[in-house]
Protein backbone atom coordinates (compact mmCIF):
# COMPACT_ATOMS: atom_id res chain seq x y z
CA UNK A 1 0.00 0.00 0.00
CA UNK A 2 1.47 3.29 -0.91
CA UNK A 3 0.55 6.93 -0.01
CA UNK A 4 -1.80 7.39 -2.76
CA UNK A 5 -3.84 4.55 -1.59
CA UNK A 6 -3.54 5.58 2.35
CA UNK A 7 -4.72 9.27 1.43
CA UNK A 8 -7.61 8.12 -0.95
CA UNK A 9 -8.74 5.82 2.31
CA UNK A 10 -8.55 8.64 4.73
CA UNK A 11 -10.52 10.62 2.17
CA UNK A 12 -12.84 8.08 1.60
CA UNK A 13 -13.84 6.57 5.15
CA UNK A 14 -11.06 8.08 7.82
CA UNK A 15 -14.22 10.09 9.54
CA UNK A 16 -15.58 6.48 10.76
CA UNK A 17 -12.38 5.22 11.27
CA UNK A 18 -11.59 7.97 13.91
CA UNK A 19 -15.47 7.92 15.56
CA UNK A 20 -14.47 4.25 15.97
CA UNK A 21 -11.71 4.94 17.27
CA UNK A 22 -12.53 7.88 19.49
CA UNK A 23 -15.67 5.63 20.82
CA UNK A 24 -13.11 2.90 21.39
CA UNK A 25 -10.44 4.94 23.30
CA UNK A 26 -13.02 7.59 24.94
CA UNK A 27 -10.19 10.07 25.67
CA UNK A 28 -9.84 12.36 22.14
CA UNK A 29 -5.67 12.39 22.55
CA UNK A 30 -5.87 8.36 22.63
CA UNK A 31 -8.51 7.76 19.75
CA UNK A 32 -5.91 10.76 17.51
CA UNK A 33 -2.82 8.41 18.03
CA UNK A 34 -5.08 4.76 17.66
CA UNK A 35 -6.34 6.80 14.06
CA UNK A 36 -2.58 7.62 13.34
CA UNK A 37 -1.53 4.38 14.44
CA UNK A 38 -3.70 2.85 12.32
CA UNK A 39 -3.10 4.37 8.86
CA UNK A 40 0.58 4.27 9.55
CA UNK A 41 0.54 0.35 10.09
CA UNK A 42 -1.13 -0.22 7.12
CA UNK A 43 1.43 2.02 5.16
CA UNK A 44 3.82 -0.25 6.86
CA UNK A 45 2.34 -3.01 6.33
CA UNK A 46 1.98 -3.04 2.20
CA UNK A 47 -0.55 -5.07 2.15
CA UNK A 48 -2.29 -4.55 -1.36
CA UNK A 49 -5.67 -3.54 -1.14
CA UNK A 50 -8.94 -5.27 -3.05
CA UNK A 51 -11.02 -2.81 -3.85
CA UNK A 52 -14.17 -4.46 -4.67
CA UNK A 53 -14.21 -6.10 -1.32
CA UNK A 54 -15.16 -4.18 1.72
CA UNK A 55 -11.24 -2.55 2.32
CA UNK A 56 -13.05 -0.49 5.48
CA UNK A 57 -13.63 -3.85 7.14
CA UNK A 58 -9.73 -4.21 6.46
CA UNK A 59 -9.11 -0.76 8.76
CA UNK A 60 -12.04 -1.41 11.38
CA UNK A 61 -10.11 -5.12 12.73
CA UNK A 62 -6.55 -2.94 12.18
CA UNK A 63 -7.71 -0.29 14.52
CA UNK A 64 -9.12 -2.70 16.80
CA UNK A 65 -6.31 -4.87 16.70
CA UNK A 66 -4.16 -2.28 17.53
CA UNK A 67 -6.51 -1.22 20.39
CA UNK A 68 -6.57 -4.62 22.37
CA UNK A 69 -2.69 -4.71 21.73
CA UNK A 70 -2.58 -1.09 23.58
CA UNK A 71 -5.03 -2.29 26.54
CA UNK A 72 -2.79 -5.24 26.90
CA UNK A 73 0.30 -3.05 27.31
CA UNK A 74 -1.28 -0.82 29.77
CA UNK A 75 -2.63 -3.47 31.54
CA UNK A 76 1.00 -5.54 32.32
CA UNK A 77 2.00 -1.86 33.04
CA UNK A 78 -0.64 -0.94 35.79
CA UNK A 79 0.22 -4.31 37.29
CA UNK A 80 3.73 -2.61 37.61
CA UNK A 81 3.15 0.93 38.32
CA UNK A 82 -0.88 2.02 38.75
CA UNK A 83 -1.66 5.52 37.60
CA UNK A 84 -5.12 7.25 37.08
CA UNK A 85 -5.96 9.54 34.61
CA UNK A 86 -7.52 12.90 35.80
CA UNK A 87 -9.28 14.02 32.90
CA UNK A 88 -12.67 12.86 32.18
CA UNK A 89 -13.59 14.92 29.00
CA UNK A 90 -16.91 13.95 27.44
CA UNK A 91 -18.95 14.36 24.37
CA UNK A 92 -21.70 16.55 24.96
CA UNK A 93 -25.21 17.05 22.65
CA UNK A 94 -27.25 19.45 22.23
CA UNK A 95 -31.06 19.70 20.95
CA UNK A 96 -31.85 22.99 20.55
CA UNK A 97 -35.51 22.25 20.37
CA UNK A 98 -35.95 20.46 23.80
CA UNK A 99 -36.71 22.23 27.29
CA UNK A 100 -33.10 22.35 29.43
CA UNK A 101 -34.50 19.88 31.86
CA UNK A 102 -34.90 17.55 29.10
CA UNK A 103 -31.60 18.46 27.51
CA UNK A 104 -30.52 17.65 31.09
CA UNK A 105 -31.84 14.42 30.92
CA UNK A 106 -30.80 12.95 27.85
CA UNK A 107 -27.21 14.20 28.53
CA UNK A 108 -27.77 12.38 31.79
CA UNK A 109 -28.94 9.08 30.22
CA UNK A 110 -26.00 9.24 27.46
CA UNK A 111 -23.01 9.22 29.71
CA UNK A 112 -24.90 6.41 31.94
CA UNK A 113 -25.05 3.95 28.79
CA UNK A 114 -21.65 5.18 27.90
CA UNK A 115 -20.50 4.35 31.21
CA UNK A 116 -22.26 1.14 30.96
CA UNK A 117 -20.78 0.42 27.69
CA UNK A 118 -17.40 1.07 28.82
CA UNK A 119 -18.06 -1.67 32.04
CA UNK A 120 -19.33 -4.43 29.47
CA UNK A 121 -16.94 -7.00 28.51
CA UNK A 122 -14.70 -6.88 25.50
CA UNK A 123 -16.70 -9.31 23.34
CA UNK A 124 -19.97 -6.94 24.10
CA UNK A 125 -18.32 -3.53 23.76
CA UNK A 126 -16.54 -4.11 20.43
CA UNK A 127 -19.88 -5.02 18.35
CA UNK A 128 -22.14 -2.73 20.19
CA UNK A 129 -19.89 0.40 19.13
CA UNK A 130 -19.59 -0.77 15.44
CA UNK A 131 -23.09 -1.95 15.14
CA UNK A 132 -24.79 1.69 16.80
CA UNK A 133 -22.01 4.50 16.14
CA UNK A 134 -20.72 3.59 13.29
CA UNK A 135 -23.13 1.90 11.31
CA UNK A 136 -21.37 -1.47 10.71
CA UNK A 137 -23.72 -4.07 8.87
CA UNK A 138 -23.27 -7.19 11.15
CA UNK A 139 -21.36 -9.27 8.06
CA UNK A 140 -18.95 -6.38 8.43
CA UNK A 141 -18.61 -6.58 11.88
CA UNK A 142 -18.30 -10.60 11.62
CA UNK A 143 -15.59 -10.07 8.95
CA UNK A 144 -13.51 -7.39 11.63
CA UNK A 145 -13.95 -9.92 15.12
CA UNK A 146 -13.15 -12.72 12.71
CA UNK A 147 -16.38 -14.53 14.06
CA UNK A 148 -19.24 -15.76 12.79
CA UNK A 149 -22.11 -13.69 12.23
CA UNK A 150 -24.60 -15.67 14.63
CA UNK A 151 -21.79 -15.24 17.13
CA UNK A 152 -22.51 -11.09 16.66
CA UNK A 153 -26.00 -11.33 16.57
CA UNK A 154 -26.35 -13.16 19.92
CA UNK A 155 -23.35 -10.40 21.09
CA UNK A 156 -25.46 -7.35 20.07
CA UNK A 157 -28.52 -9.04 22.06
CA UNK A 158 -26.69 -9.89 25.50
CA UNK A 159 -24.95 -6.68 25.05
CA UNK A 160 -28.27 -4.55 25.16
CA UNK A 161 -29.84 -7.06 27.21
CA UNK A 162 -26.97 -6.19 29.88
CA UNK A 163 -27.39 -2.43 29.05
CA UNK A 164 -31.00 -2.41 29.62
CA UNK A 165 -30.84 -4.25 33.29
CA UNK A 166 -27.93 -1.57 34.56
CA UNK A 167 -30.19 1.02 33.02
CA UNK A 168 -33.47 -0.32 35.42
CA UNK A 169 -31.24 -0.78 37.87
CA UNK A 170 -30.03 2.62 38.06
CA UNK A 171 -33.63 3.62 38.04
CA UNK A 172 -34.21 4.71 34.16
CA UNK A 173 -37.24 3.54 33.08
CA UNK A 174 -38.29 3.00 29.46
Amino acid sequence: MNAAEIEKCIDDFGTDIYRFCLKLCVDKADAEDLYQQTFLKALETGWTIDWENNPKALFFSLAHNLWKSDRRKQARRNMIAPCSNIDNERETVLHSEESIEEDYLQKELLAEVRQIIQTLPERFQVPLILFYLSNCPIEQIAAILKKPSGTVKSRLFKGRSLIKKRLEDAGYER
